[in-house]
């Protein structure tokens, strides 16, 4: 299995399984709060985690013209979608919100493809379309719903705009230091949200309570989005945001699983119908003649067809290493996802 597809699983893995254990948490610390404590575990653990990697402070690998895109990333996925979601919450049910959670995933893939032109085969829709088919299944309210008061689905619609917002923002910035990137989200968008809640009077729960919230955000937040960046780096948008999809499932198992919760038929269908997506973005096969523009950036790579480059220092030739190159202007052809090096038009 490619890597990044691995990595896009994983993320949401982790994040699937975080969701039981942090609904364990909601009766003990307050929404917004308990969001604010799983963003800040996720950036102080991800911090430290880079700076005992690097013995201390490294270059993040992001261009001046880079920050406004992590800056959104963050403003949008970080501060304003958690918002909107707890504010939706508020006056709409548990199985609307699941429903309309999975537009996330279409959204995300709707402006991949038309605002940043990201190519998507007759496969990649059809697997976007099962795995979202499945989730809708997953979700799907059991009895009859009151939905008359639009302002709260509204709402949960914005969150999962704001997070396309983030996932298409972050992929700009995916070829940096993931952990840079992750941590940084993670650090500013929790001290943001917790200091809201705490301003809305909010109270701070116990020590143990604190840190086993930090704990799953570390998990379920933090490592989870250092998976996600790397599968964007590699992947591009639309094909990520679609194996992430698969998270509620992986949640739903986790909680059948070790909280003892019970399945029916929807839960085997919705596996199958999210298989059947993971299957069809995996057989997916995109070849043809293209050109790659001179470019110059920093991440982690082995010398394959686009990595050709001259060192001034001594390097394992065996070994995924990490520094600052240049690509020169090259035409050819090979299968290829919309990755960090293949971002051209069809």
């Amino acid at each position: 299995m490619n890597r990044s597809v691995l990595s896009a699983l994983l993320a949401a893995a982790l994040f699937g399984a975080s969701t039981p254990f942090a609904k364990v948490l909601t009766g003990e610390v307050s929404p917004v709060l308990l969001a604010g404590l799983l963003y800040l575990g996720s950036g102080v653990g991800l911090t430290l985690v880079r700076l005992v990697r690097a013995r201390g402070w490294s270059p993040s690998g992001l261009l001046p013209t880079d920050w406004p895109w992590l800056l959104g990333a963050i403003l949008f996925g970080g501060v304003l979608g958690p918002v909107a979601l707890l504010f939706g919450l508020t006056s709409t049910s548990g199985s609307v919100a699941s429903l309309l959670l999975n537009l996330e995933a279409v959204l995300t893939a709707v402006i991949a493809w038309f605002v940043f032109r990201e190519n998507a085969g007759h496969r990649i829709v059809l697997g976007m379309a099962a795995i979202v088919a499945g989730g809708l299944v997953l979700s799907w309210p059991a009895g009859k719903t009151d939905v008359s008061d639009w302002a709260g689905p509204m709402a949960i619609a914005l969150a999962c705009l704001c997070w396309a917002i983030d996932n298409n923002l972050t992929r700009k910035v995916s070829a940096a230091d993931a952990l840079f990137v992750a941590g940084s989200k993670g650090i500013i968008a929790g001290t943001v949200n917790c200091f809201l809640a705490l301003s809305l009077g909010a109270m701070m729960p116990n020590t143990v309570i604190v840190l086993a919230t930090m704990s799953i955000g570390l998990l379920g937040y933090g490592v989870s989005l250092v998976l996600f960046v790397i599968a964007l780096r590699g992947l591009g948008t639309s094909r990520t945001g679609a194996y992430f999809s698969t998270a509620p499932f992986i949640g739903a198992a986790v909680a059948l699983a070790l909280l003892g919760e019970s399945t029916d038929p929807s839960f085997w269908l919705a596996a199958g119908l999210m298989g059947l997506g993971v299957c069809l973005h995996l057989t997916e096969h995109h070849e043809h003649e293209h050109v790659h523009g001179p470019l110059e950036h920093a991440h982690i790579h082995t010398h394959d067809a686009h990595h050709q480059h001259q060192h001034a220092f001594e390097w394992d030739m065996d070994i995924a290493h990490a520094h600052w190159h240049e690509h020169v202007a090259i035409a050819h052809k090979h299968p290829h996802f919309p990755d960090i090096h293949h971002r051209h038009t069809h």
